[in-house]
């Protein structure tokens, strides 16, 4: 049974979890209307990686006889800049995220719930791979300086990204 201050934590990283979806779903439509159906792709992968993200948080808690309060979720931007600019952005974004989960462990680990805090390695290790992933991008996308067909050839890169369907 999860306390009640974990439970609250949880949900809120739910909503945290479905905002990135919404953020993300945002740039692969930014993406798409700047002609790089390559970055829509990508982002639309991470929108829905995301919703499988705040899912098994929602799992979780009903696992553990808890309940879910689902929230409101704001309003993406819908203008992210140049695609390197768009890419620091989620940068940012994940980084905001990791510091999130290693909250929700340290909360974890403070109430002495064991059974959270090994649920929430998964994420500890989740967002280290989402963080380099998002600077290997950007180190590509400065590129962009030297070489005008960075752009399209990230964009054909990232249209490699397999889809979770």
């Amino acid at each position: 049974m999860l306390k009640e201050k974990m439970q609250e934590a949880l949900n809120e990283q739910i909503n945290k979890e479905m905002y990135s979806s919404y953020l993300y779903l945002a740039m692969s439509a930014y993406s798409s209307s700047a002609g790089l159906p390559g970055f829509a792709h990508w982002f639309r992968v991470q929108a829905e990686e995301e919703n499988m993200h705040a899912m098994r948080l929602f799992d979780y808690i009903n696992d553990q006889d808890g309940r879910v309060k689902l929230k409101e979720i704001k309003e993406p931007p819908m203008d992210f800049g140049t695609a390197v600019e768009m890419f620091q952005q989620t940068l940012e974004h994940e980084q905001f995220i990791t510091r999130s989960i290693n909250e929700l462990v340290e909360l974890a680990n403070a109430e002495k719930d064991d059974t959270t805090a090994s649920f929430l390695q998964w994420y500890v290790e989740e967002q280290e791979e989402e963080e380099e992933n998002d600077k290997e991008i950007i180190a590509k996308l400065r590129g962009v300086d030297k070489n005008e067909y960075v752009i399209p050839s990230v964009d054909q890169e990232l249209a490699k990204r397999p889809s979770l369907r």
